[in-house]
């Protein structure tokens, strides 16, 4: 009896993984194009495969393997369906400098770094395994030590203080500033020259956490939007294509599940 074979069981495709730990945001996965935006914290990006496109305002497109975007520099990616390893640095976890050190052989253009990956091996694994989630936390534990350690300059821990303040409560730039034991002036000031944005920029990217974090663990944007401070979703969606480039329904949708035990 002549049957055809069944096709082989396929895995299921994995969706995005987002985990937001203590001064960090990652996120895996496809994207197609995000228009020019600007962040509220430093970035490293790493491909998984081929190079990934990077433009920065006034230039071509650059293909890299690996770039380190500092907070506030405005640029444009180009990946067109492809995997992406995308990590923030809050000041607590090293920022800029601790990212800077996860690009090998580093080359300058206009203030950003690109070059090779040192941490290619991880972002596949994180978008390829099941059981990311297992590991996800002590890998990048991992990569933020290691850059750390090779790091020339560590930021000033009050300002680095203000910012885990912000991340957890939001709490009013005059506490802030005397938690720091600084003036509110000077507080805002030391900020922007530790971290690249403004203090109001960074307190913006800390209320977008809070949202991403609230829809990662199953609020729909509504709810999430609410919890962080937005006034509606609708603020919400707006906020978020001006720091990320596109739509949060790009990324924010098929959230990476916990592996089946």
């Amino acid at each position: 009896m002549n049957e055809a074979a069944a096709a082989a069981p396929q895995p299921p495709a994995l969706g995005p993984l987002w985990r937001l730990g203590a001064g960090r945001t990652l996120f895996v996965g496809p994207l197609v194009y995000n228009a020019p935006h600007q962040h509220g914290a430093p970035v490293f990006l790493s491909s998984l495969g081929g190079p990934f496109g990077l433009r920065l305002p006034g230039g071509g497109w650059l293909a890299c393997e690996a770039a380190m975007i500092p907070a506030g520099v405005v640029h444009e990616l180009r990946l067109d369906g492809e995997p992406v390893f995308v990590l923030y640095a809050e000041p607590d976890a090293g920022g800029p400098a601790a990212l800077a050190s996860l690009v090998a052989t580093p080359c300058e253009r206009d203030g950003v770094l690109v070059g090779r990956s040192m941490v290619r091996t991880l972002a596949r694994e994180l978008h390829e395994r099941q059981d990311a989630l297992d590991f996800v936390d002590d890998g990048l534990d991992d990569a933020l030590a290691f850059g750390r350690a090779r790091a020339r300059r560590a930021i000033d821990p009050r300002v680095a203080a203000t910012a885990r303040a912000l991340d957890h409560a939001g709490a009013p730039l005059d506490r802030l500033a005397r938690s720091a034991g600084l003036s509110a002036s000077r507080l805002q000031h030391l900020f922007t020259q530790e971290v690249g944005v403004p203090f109001r920029r960074y307190r913006a990217w800390a209320r977008m956490r809070r949202a991403i974090a609230e829809i990662v663990e199953g609020a729909n944007f509504t709810t999430a939007a609410h919890a962080a401070g937005f006034a509606d979703q609708a603020h919400f969606a707006r906020q978020f294509r001006a720091t990320f480039g596109a739509a949060a329904s790009v990324s924010l949708t098929k959230p990476r599940l916990p592996a089946a035990r």
